[in-house]
């Protein structure tokens, strides 16, 4: 079998090359998003991974895969920033809403019994603030300028991005903190013995949140926003 990747490829740069390698890393619970930018070797070793197990499985999922998805890397700015808006904002949009109620509900119902849901409400709707309040930033200033750069490029407005970006990576490391620290509390989402069907639907919901923060995260930190970088170096 021929190797498409080795243990020193960084963590983004596969996912960015082989979209589906994101389930695996999901699975291993392996940080792509806003760990991306390291050796995926330093992952396999913090996780204390078999490292030919971990490279063999990728690279099998690699070489059986024939359709690997759209490869953004290749796709406009704005086309990237269409889908990041379309798929992972109307995700946000739609389920923090609907997790904030969930989260207060079992906190009301089960709380007595479950004291950690009361720093998993707390962390939560600071998430869901935070998150809100990043949406806005991005849709409103941040994504406009970016495709304004695109079909008219100049120092001024690149520079002015640059900014804006160091802003969306610092909010991103504290989403990925806090997803972290509800992952532990929750025990990685497993379900109590006495649970009932809403607090199931809770945890279900926020380990999905947690899945497509990590894909709409890795997309603008290994995909959008290296490409804007690699425009300001040239």
């Amino acid at each position: 079998m021929e190797r498409q990747f080795i243990v020193t490829d960084k963590i983004g740069d596969i996912v960015a090359r082989f979209p589906q390698a994101a389930e695996l890393f999901k699975e291993l619970q392996i940080d792509f998003c806003c760990g991306g930018d390291r050796p995926l070797i330093e992952a396999i070793r913090e996780k204390n991974l078999d490292e030919d197990e971990v490279i063999n499985q990728l690279n099998e999922m690699y070489t059986s895969t024939q359709d690997t998805g759209k490869q953004w890397d290749k796709a406009s700015l704005s086309s990237l920033i269409e889908h990041i808006i379309n798929k992972h904002h109307a995700f946000l949009q739609t389920e923090l809403p609907v997790l904030s109620e969930l989260v207060t509900k079992i906190l009301r119902v089960h709380g007595s019994n479950h004291q950690d849901l009361v720093k998993v409400h707390r962390l939560f709707h600071t998430l869901k603030m935070d998150l809100e309040q990043h949406l806005i930033k991005e849709e409103q200033i941040i994504f406009p300028l970016i495709k304004a750069y695109e079909q008219s490029p100049s120092v001024t407005a690149l520079n002015e991005i640059r900014e804006k970006i160091e802003e969306l990576e610092s909010e991103h490391v504290n989403a990925g903190d806090i997803l972290k620290q509800l992952r532990k509390i929750t025990n990685d989402y497993e379900i109590p013995a006495d649970a009932c069907k809403t607090f199931t639907k809770a945890y279900l919901k926020l380990a999905e949140l947690e899945s497509d923060l990590f894909d709409h995260i890795h997309l603008e930190n290994n995909l959008l926003f290296p490409r804007l970088e690699q425009s300001i170096v040239d």
